[in-house]
């Protein structure tokens, strides 16, 4: 739950679109009475807060990713779906409101240090309102004070990406040197760890996009970006009391993290938490679970053949793997499978009694239907009523981006791997490879995702990240600053099915889930989900099918056109917003 705050947005007038005004109620309080205490600058800058991504935003942030088969193809990568009129996201509102509080957090008799420290807060948040402007729109407006009706810039252009993420780095440095605040059980405030932790994704994000995305000619500024990353991260894996969640052990430990009612806060360092007692909840069991409600978001097969075997060796390198039914592909992995989707002996409580809860086909397109967010309880499925805590930023994010700056500069040695992704990896329950950096690049990670990296480290970074951060919101901007918006198209696959009309046991407790058909037996058997994979349907194409018609991997919505096009790397500025203001021009290919 987002901090309570007061409603101090001043008489005045904030942007809509990029430079047109909208009339902002006047507040109830004075701005003297606001500016002239720390108390009021405290209240002040916890509406800030609201700019945070809530809860569902979060459970639901990674619906646009090449992993996730989801009800409907995306429209921004279906030709002619979406343009300018579809786009969304040019809106400027926040923005006024931060630089309001800087402008006028000036009152001398307010110490030094704690006006320092309420504008460090307000410049990370303007960071923060930047990074998601730059990452969507690329160049946009840079605004550092409170406009006026009759301000000349009102109707100004956009600024170079170079100019505006120099001044987000000003300002996140400002911040990681001001904000006071270094512990926070509740893990819902900006603390100076956290700005850190924030500095270390923007950079990475920065770094990597000018290294990749060679068309914007920035290359030679990306190792300073880089090397910005890994202080950062290295601040807070130094100084931020920050360690991962082991407690429950290799099964229990990683997904205890996105379960919890309250934050885990020795890895959790910032949380959007729910408070029962003022019924702020969220939904995300009703989201992962309804047939109707949510994007039906499943797991993809080629992702999930990126999970190694416990003994650390790649699951693809395993004789026979592509026809592993899914009983048999589940054993012996990384642990965070099990502890991500339903399979082996999950179970799920249902009015008071424990169910075996195999993956149910009313909801997922492939098999590998995800539990990374929801409770095992059937109570929550159906509304608002989900009571965990859900992270915005945790420790295992801190040390990716240590290991990814490190390993693109070059520098990433043994000791760097064992604190980070060994030690991710000995959480996840992984017996080798702990402690020296690989020096055999995969073949499938090449083959299926990176054809253009050759350091087996890098490789293994990202295949980390992937498996790591999955469902968190990182997975379409990592594809974005990585330049491999192509990995859009790949097919939607699903787990191996041997044989049509053979009913198949998921969780093999005794009782059949599921039975693939062309045909529909006349007689079917009793608690079986029956799957039509014929070519048609009452002479419709079907979307879900077999891949070798008979036989093969599931996979859906094939039936669909999905081209990636470069273009796709930045959204289209809104319309209405470029008619209102023509000087604000448009992306590439829009």
């Amino acid at each position: 739950m987002k901090l309570q705050h007061i409603s101090l947005f001043l008489a005045g007038l904030l942007f809509a679109g990029c430079s047109e005004l909208e009339q902002i109620p006047e507040s109830t309080a004075s701005k003297n009475s606001v500016f002239s205490s720390e108390k009021g600058l405290e209240l002040y800058a916890n509406s800030f807060y609201d700019n945070l991504p809530s809860a569902n935003d979060i459970i639901r942030s990674d619906e646009m990713a090449d992993f996730a088969a989801r009800t409907q193809v995306p429209d921004l990568i279906r030709e002619g779906a979406y343009g300018p009129r579809q786009s969304s996201g040019w809106s400027w509102t926040a923005l006024r409101n931060i630089n309001y509080f800087i402008e006028n957090t000036t009152n001398p008799a307010i110490p030094a240090d704690v006006r320092r420290h309420y504008i460090g807060l307000a410049r990370f948040f303007r960071a923060f309102f930047y990074f998601d402007k730059v990452k969507r729109f690329g160049d946009v407006p840079w605004i550092n004070k409170a406009m006026t009706v009759t301000d000349q810039d009102l109707y100004k252009g956009r600024d170079s990406r170079v100019m505006v993420m120099d001044s987000v780095l000003a300002d996140l440095n400002y911040a990681t040197q001001n904000i006071r605040t270094t512990s926070d059980n509740s893990r819902t405030l900006i603390t100076k760890s956290v700005a850190q932790g924030f500095k270390s994704r923007v950079c990475l994000f920065e770094g990597t996009f000018r290294k990749y995305q060679t068309s914007y000619k920035l290359e030679g500024t990306a190792d300073k970006w880089l090397t910005e990353a890994v202080t950062a991260a290295e601040a807070v894996m130094k100084d931020g009391g920050f360690t991962l969640n082991e407690a429950g052990g290799t099964d229990k430990a990683y997904r205890q993290l996105f379960i919890n009612k309250t934050p885990v806060t020795n890895e959790i360092m910032l949380s959007a938490v729910v408070d029962p007692a003022l019924s702020v909840f969220n939904d995300a069991n009703w989201w992962w679970t309804s047939a109707t409600y949510g994007a039906r978001v499943s797991l993809t097969r080629t992702f999930v053949n990126t999970y190694l075997n416990l003994d650390g060796t790649p699951f693809t390198s395993k004789p026979g793997y592509k026809t592993l039914t899914f009983m048999e592909e589940v054993k012996g992995r990384d642990k965070r499978l099990p502890q991500t989707i339903r399979s082996g002996n999950y179970t799920r409580i249902n009015g008071g009694t424990v169910e075996p809860a195999p993956p149910v086909f009313s909801y997922t397109y492939t098999g590998y239907m995800p539990i990374k967010w929801t409770l095992d309880d059937t109570y929550a499925d159906g509304g608002t009523r989900n009571d965990n805590s859900i992270s915005t930023m945790r420790y295992a994010e801190i040390l990716l981006n240590y290991a990814e700056a490190k390993a693109e500069l070059g520098t990433f040695t043994d000791a760097d791997w064992t604190k980070t992704i060994g030690a991710l990896r000995k959480r996840a329950g992984i017996t080798g490879g702990l402690t020296a950096k690989p020096t055999v690049a995969d073949p499938y990670l090449q083959a299926n995702y990176f054809p253009g990296i050759s350091d087996p480290a890098l490789l293994e970074i990202r295949r980390e990240r992937g498996i790591e951060l999955v469902l968190e919101g990182f997975r379409f901007p990592d594809l974005i600053r990585w330049k491999r918006g192509e990995l859009m198209e790949q097919v939607w696959n699903g787990f191996y099915v041997p044989a049509l009309d053979k009913p198949l046991d998921l969780n093999e407790d005794g009782k059949n889930d599921v039975v693939f058909y062309k045909v529909k037996p006349a007689t079917q058997l009793a608690g079986v989900t029956y799957i039509n994979v014929a070519e048609t349907v009452n002479g419709v194409p079907n979307p879900q099918r077999l891949s070798n018609d008979t036989s093969g991997e599931l996979t859906w919505l094939s039936n669909i056109p999905r081209k990636w096009n470069d273009k796709y790397y930045l959204y289209p500025i809104p319309e209405n917003d470029r008619l209102q203001n023509p000087a604000i021009g448009q992306n590439p290919g829009w």
